[in-house]
């Protein structure tokens, strides 16, 4: 979908608020609410899925993930990030950490698209299956979050003209 904008959630949902970017992500998709220019994708912690992804020259990235930013347990964080922001990361094909995809897409003949985190503080990614009550409380805001970026991102589709 070269050109378009990928809604990428990522997390471990075996590790309790680590789950966030897959839960809001599978609430996007389930409203069918989105431009058909954007694709929602769980890449759970696929590092390596996401970055070929990336290849076919998306115009926008947003990552839904926790996020340990500042504030309490389900606090909202949106931050734009660029080339500076991500260093060295070391890659691995195995897991999953954002900024290394990121760092090591040009090495992979990549450009880093116009990218956003749509992230959450977590309140605890320890084993277990489900997120604590302040992330869930937290994924219908996040979800929002993407929407208003998404119509920042992309243009409303012209009206089909009617017929008389």
């Amino acid at each position: 979908m070269a050109g378009g904008v990928l809604v990428a959630g990522i997390g471990n949902l075996f590790l309790g608020d680590d789950g966030f970017g897959p839960e809001v992500v599978r609430r996007l998709a389930a409203s069918d609410g989105l431009p058909p220019r954007v694709r929602t994708v769980d890449y759970g912690i696929r590092g390596m899925h996401l970055a070929y992804d990336l290849l076919d020259g998306y115009e926008a990235l947003i990552i839904v993930d926790a996020y340990p930013g500042a504030g309490p347990p389900g606090a909202l964080t949106v931050l734009e990030v660029g080339p500076a922001d991500l260093g060295n990361g070391a890659f691995d094909a195995h897991g999953m950490n954002p900024v290394a995809v990121l760092a090591n897409l040009g090495s992979m003949g990549g450009i880093l698209p116009l990218t956003y985190i749509v992230g959450c503080t977590p309140a605890g990614v320890e084993e277990g299956i489900g997120l604590s009550e302040a992330v869930a409380a937290a994924v219908p805001a996040a979800a929002d979050a993407v929407r208003t970026l998404v119509r920042r991102l992309v243009p409303a589709e012209p009206a089909e003209p009617r017929s008389s």
